[in-house]
């Protein structure tokens, strides 16, 4: 395969990935913040798959491709480690209430009537022991992979 069909391919599997999420979100998987978050580096390689589709070009854009999905990856491994508690997520989707003892009740209750209902630190969903972010990074990888591929192949 040339650089280009690479380029496509790759498009194509963060295509997938969206299709794949929003899927799940129709059949009442409802998304976390950091899962949405991990969406948008996915739309910017289909949007770079589409221009070198549409001018050709495929070693510079290639490069961004890579680094969007590598971006998906990070974000990916980052909610996998939320998920598994080996590192703090954002405190306003993984259940923590800062500065709980100073606040008035007035804010205590905004703060609860604005929190997400999803948190970023529960598994809604795995398979073969891996949730959708763990499997969004394992994906996510490939796909860098293969964008590395086309822009060497250029």
């Amino acid at each position: 395969m040339n650089g280009k069909q690479l380029s496509l391919v790759a498009g194509a599997g963060s295509l997938a990935l969206l299709i794949g999420a929003f899927g799940f979100q129709a059949a009442g998987y409802a998304p976390c913040e950091l899962c949405i978050l991990q969406r948008w580096p996915h739309a910017a390689a289909i949007v770079v798959a589409g221009l070198i589709f549409l001018t050709g070009r495929v070693k510079g854009l290639a490069w961004l491709g890579a680094l969007a999905a590598a971006v998906a990856c990070g974000l990916a491994i980052y909610h996998t480690g939320v998920e598994l508690n080996w590192w703090e997520g954002p405190t306003h989707c993984s259940g923590g209430v800062g500065g709980l003892a100073s606040m008035s009740t007035q804010d205590l209750m905004s703060q609860l009537q604005s929190a997400p209902v999803v948190r970023c630190d529960e598994v809604a969903w795995s398979l073969f022991g891996l949730s959708m972010a763990s499997w969004n990074g394992i994906f996510s990888a490939m796909l860098t992979g293969i964008w590395v591929a086309a822009a060497r192949r250029g």
